[in-house]
């Protein structure tokens, strides 16, 4: 099976600070009850989702989340965890790096303006599709691994576990008509692509 984790992205901006601290960024790397189409299926991240993952893991902060590229850490105490009611918020002081200094150019200029974090679900509740909607994911509660600033928009980072894929499939038909009822095939084609795609991202 391929692998368990996920990536989102969202668009919200990344927010950056100098200060006698030294460079900051932050921004929120999930939103709450916000509905995103994500592999034929329908997803919401509850509130609550991440509270235990704040507590528990050792999170990174990474650019791109590539491991070479360390902008911060939980345990280290560089990096900041934070729920509100919109979200998963981060904030990180940054590395005394020509990169991280880069990096934090980058964010004012506007160039890189999105955020991501790669996870794991550990509860989650799905309601069927019907004719005219697509299944629901409920993420309920989540292992957390890393958030980070990215460069492309959402759809370039996010992957998606086969495990949930194979519910979207499962869940895909709410109606008995067949000449209502969603067409199955084309969701074990969207299974097949996808889970092709998240064997080559996990690869890289």
């Amino acid at each position: 099976m391929a692998m368990e984790q996920e990536r989102r992205a969202i668009t919200d901006p990344v927010d950056v600070r100098a200060d006698e601290g030294g460079l900051t960024l932050g921004g929120y790397a999930a939103l709450y009850e916000t509905s995103a189409e994500i592999a034929g299926f329908t997803e919401r991240i509850e509130r609550g989702a991440f509270t235990e993952a704040v507590q528990r893991d050792d999170v990174r902060a990474l650019f791109n989340h590539d491991p070479n590229y360390v902008l911060g850490r939980t345990h280290a105490g560089t990096l900041t965890l934070t729920e509100d009611a919109r979200g998963l918020r981060y904030d990180v002081r940054l590395p005394e790096t020509t990169w991280a200094r880069d990096l934090h150019e980058s964010i004012k200029r506007g160039d890189i303006s999105q955020s991501s974090f790669a996870f794991r679900v550990d509860e989650e509740e799905w309601e069927k599709g019907t004719k005219a909607t697509l299944p629901v994911r409920r993420i309920r509660k989540v292992t957390l691994y890393d958030v980070s600033p990215v460069t492309y928009p959402a759809y370039a980072q996010t992957t998606v576990s086969a495990r949930a894929l194979e519910h979207a499939v499962t869940d895909a038909v709410a109606v008995t008509e067949p000449e209502t009822a969603v067409p199955v095939p084309r969701y074990r084609a969207l299974l097949t692509w996808f889970d092709k795609a998240i064997d080559w991202y996990g690869g890289r």
